[in-house]
């Protein structure tokens, strides 16, 4: 299935279930009155939206409209809990090889993650407003899991089965502040402004084949203004898989139901595919020429990300975002 919001009055928005390809989309609120509901109640409710996604799929859905990304929010226009992890360590060390810092071992094998504000996130058209250019604005390219009611130290084995849907995800980053807050030694606040999302959910089993192993193998395209900057295979180089990252998020805590849980910026260690963040894109320049020249994202810029199944069918969504001044 594939699930999106459409913005209304609410908070959590008006939920509607999107045909394969993204022709037609339906309201179903007289089935849940949001996803969040909607994901805490999922084995009572999913095969209800099954029968209606299967008549919508064949143009036979009653009250069916046109697919409109402008309609949309965020799947989630908020949730309880954001835990973004940084699976793909190629990135981490790359990161940290352009300024001359050891990576620690248990990278390798510890995930890092962090807890992200979660109130509201951007929806798939929504621009990113910046008070300070200079604040190094970023995009990054990652991919993220919604899982229902996860036990206290869930196994890895078993944590799969827990994630009901998948969502692109655009996390912003303000480059230049982060510094400063990690030496503090408390986290991000002000460098993780509200992230963003494509328009569509889908459930694991919408992709087939390329879910597999707890990973999506499908390269995410991504371009700004216009111009293409990163191909990366979200299936390639990626350390930890989301189950994974499920049981360590679930280490010393129960998930509640509606938890997103992200990969991290989706890297390939080989570069022959671009890159999902400028961040990479400068540390290759001062590895290989001394000093960055790429400029973070400026007013005006446009980024546009999505990612298609092996049969050209837009999975997500596209998600296009523009800087604007705030």
């Amino acid at each position: 299935m594939k699930l999106g919001s459409i913005s209304n009055n609410s908070r959590d928005g008006c939920p509607v279930l999107v045909d394969r390809c993204l022709r037609y989309m339906v309201p179903v609120n007289n089935v849940i009155d949001n996803w969040q509901l909607g994901i805490e109640n999922w084995s009572a409710v999913s095969p209800k939206l099954e029968r209606i996604y299967e008549k919508l799929d064949k143009g036979v859905a009653e009250g069916a409209i046109p697919y409109d990304r402008s309609k949309l929010s965020a799947p989630f226009p908020r949730a309880y809990q954001w835990l973004d992890g940084s699976a793909y360590v190629t990135h981490v060390e790359l990161l940290r090889k352009a300024r001359g810092v050891e990576l620690p071992a248990n990278f390798w094998v510890d995930p890092l993650m962090y807890q992200g504000g979660s109130d509201h996130f951007l929806g798939p058209c929504e621009t990113i407003k910046i008070k300070d250019i200079n604040w190094g604005v970023d995009f990054e390219g990652e991919l993220a899991v919604v899982v229902d009611d996860v036990p206290l130290g869930i196994s890895e084995n078993k944590a799969e089965q827990h994630i009901k849907l998948i969502m692109l995800v655009n996390d912003i980053s303000l480059r230049n502040l982060i510094p400063d807050e990690l030496n503090k030694g408390f986290g991000f606040v002000h460098g993780k402004p509200p992230s963003a999302f494509g328009p569509l959910a889908i459930t694991p089993d919408t992709i087939g084949q390329s879910w597999k192993d707890g990973k999506v193998h499908l390269p995410l395209s991504v371009k700004l203004n216009g111009k293409q900057v990163g191909f990366a295979n979200a299936g390639v180089d990626m350390t930890f898989s989301f189950p994974e990252l499920v049981a360590h998020a679930a280490k010393t805590r129960r998930l509640r139901a509606g938890t997103i849980i992200g990969s991290g910026t989706i890297s390939n260690s080989d570069q022959q595919h671009g890159y999902s963040c400028i961040a990479e894109i400068r540390m290759i320049e001062t590895i290989n020429e001394g000093a960055p020249h790429t400029p973070f994202l400026q007013y005006g810029d446009k980024i546009t990300m999505e990612m298609f199944a092996s049969d050209g069918q837009s999975i997500f969504g596209s998600l296009e975002q523009t800087v604007e001044k705030c």
